[in-house]
């Protein structure tokens, strides 16, 4: 069997490239004579991670200088025409298309000719090589763009297996046009991934640990005019929190969840420097970016508490049984609270308060117990829900028994 995953992998992402391990782990499993091929957008970071075979979403890049200038002119439509005789020549012959996973259908961060068009593209060209497609556990809407929605929406028509990884993903689609009649809801494919081994305990009254997830926030769009402001304001509160719980004697880690925020988590140290005094500073640890889904689990799992902004800095969080605040920047993340019946602790990146924050990491520390109580009852309901998908996935389109 021929199997092609498609995807914003290898692009410094720890979410999309855990999301697919996710998918990669089961099709092994299922499927060990299957052959993969991975269309991504850093084909060479993939292959060295996963021994599979890649390539770029986009195709070869045009390497002379004047291909490249008669391209721009063009409005790069001679590359777009080339992409999909290339699209066609490497999909031919396939049985199935996966999407696993991630927020592929909205545009955060997005213009329509970015990955929505790619998207848009790649299902395409999948129907006309007769290959099935499958959006697995993906998380859609909103799409604020026109066309980007077109595209986007006439991708998801095209496919036939859809499971959405929360109500409102589905629920979205529906509002589309899309007819979610036979659509599941299934949990997030990165809480099938292997727990971290657990390290060695933590020395008696040494205090609790808070995680901290940064993220270089500016808006939904990054043409956004006061995308500048809207970043700034973040920085400075979210440092104004991370001080506070240094001053209250907490331990802190900062961690982070694309190599994007580097700059974010750069810019707190600097705010923390002038304002933790330094006998302090032993209490404050500062995540390197770049690291795997596996990488940020290990360093959460070392946390007491956690506050969060990126989808699957929650979702790492949860599946350890952390109690989290998240400061969410899309429905996703409230969404994915309320199955945990943790939606009291969700505020908005943009909205929140320092104060108001403070308050409520005290009163999720003064529930603390209950709160894990009930975030491992909820996992082991995604775990059981997570193997049923597995099972119509193998029934429908792998051609194999239920696992």
């Amino acid at each position: 069997m021929k199997i092609s995953l498609l995807g914003q992998f290898g692009s410094g992402n720890s979410g999309n490239d855990g999301s697919l391990e996710a998918m990669l782990i089961y099709l092994r499993k299922l499927r060990p004579d299957a052959e993969f091929l991975c269309i991504c957008s850093n084909p060479a970071v993939i292959e060295a991670r996963y021994n599979i075979r890649c390539m770029s979403v986009g195709g070869p890049a045009l390497s002379a200088p004047w291909a490249r200038r008669l391209d721009r002119l063009l409005l790069k439509l001679p590359r777009r025409l080339a992409l999909l005789g290339i699209a066609i020549a490497q999909l031919n012959g396939f049985d199935l298309m996966i999407i696993p996973g991630t927020g592929i259908l909205d545009d955060f961060q997005e213009n329509a000719f970015g990955w929505p068009f790619v998207i848009f593209c790649w299902c395409l060209v999948a129907r006309l090589c007769r290959t099935e497609i499958a959006f697995v556990s993906i998380g859609a809407g909103p799409i604020k763009g026109r066309l980007s929605r077109w595209f986007l929406v006439s991708a998801a028509k095209m496919a036939s297996y859809r499971s959405y990884r929360d109500d409102y993903s589905l629920e979205y689609m529906r509002s589309l046009g899309v007819d979610v009649s036979r659509d599941h809801r299934y949990p997030d494919i990165a809480f099938s991934l292997p727990l971290p081994a657990c390290g060695p305990e933590k020395p008696a009254g040494e205090g609790l640990c808070v995680g901290v997830g940064i993220m270089r926030y500016r808006g939904w769009q990054p043409s956004e005019s006061h995308a500048d402001a809207i970043y700034e304001n973040y920085i400075r509160k979210i440092s104004a929190f991370t001080n506070w719980l240094v001053a209250e004697g907490y331990r802190v880690n900062l961690f982070m969840g694309d190599v994007t925020d580097q700059r974010a988590c750069d810019d707190i140290v600097d705010i923390l420097a002038n304002t933790v005094a330094k006998a302090d500073w032993a209490r404050v640890e500062i995540a390197s970016g770049g690291g795997s889904l596996h990488d940020l689990m290990k360093r959460i799992s070392t946390v007491d508490l956690a506050v969060v902004s990126r989808y699957h800095n929650l979702v790492c969080a949860l599946k350890l049984g952390r109690p989290t605040i998240s400061l969410g920047y899309a429905r996703k993340n409230d969404d994915l609270m309320r199955d945990f019946g943790q939606q009291q602790f969700c505020r908005h990146i943009e909205a929140f308060d320092v104060d108001g924050l403070q308050s409520l990491f005290l009163e999720m520390l003064h529930n603390r117990e209950a709160i894990k109580h009930q975030i491992s009852l909820v996992n082991e309901r995604f775990q059981s829900q997570l193997l049923e998908q597995q099972q119509i996935l193998g029934k429908q389109l792998l051609s194999a028994p239920p696992v």
